[in-house]
């Protein structure tokens, strides 16, 4: 019950501090960004303190860590699978054209149209 009680207020601090975005609308932008953030951080303290919260966080570091043992590829690789792609669509965008364009001239016949 504490946990839902702690993630309600977290919830609540992130719609404080987007109301006070709102309530300082005439402020300099940076006041505005400052309310947003601040409460987003202090949202985010009170849900880091839940059992949700920390297996999120948990679950945030295993992410970061998997992420930096993925192979990543070479930029030559990059622009390669970049270029087939663009070729592929280009060719497949011509086909259907093709394609499109004899079904028109075959439905204009059958119509009785000429053009």
């Amino acid at each position: 019950m504490t946990d839902k009680i702690k993630l309600l207020v977290a919830f609540l601090l992130v719609a404080a501090g987007i109301a006070g975005f709102y309530y300082l609308h005439d402020s300099a932008a940076v006041l505005k960004l400052a309310s947003v953030l601040i409460g987003l951080l202090a949202a985010a303290g009170v849900a880091w303190t839940t059992a949700l919260g920390k297996q999120f966080f948990m679950f945030a570091q295993d992410s970061i860590a998997e992420a930096k043992r993925v192979v990543w590829p070479t930029r030559k690789e990059t622009l390669q699978t970049t270029a087939v792609v663009i070729v592929f669509a280009f060719v497949m965008a011509l086909f259907l054209w093709g394609v499109d364009a004899t079904l028109m001239i075959f439905v204009n016949k059958l119509m009785g149209r000429s053009d």
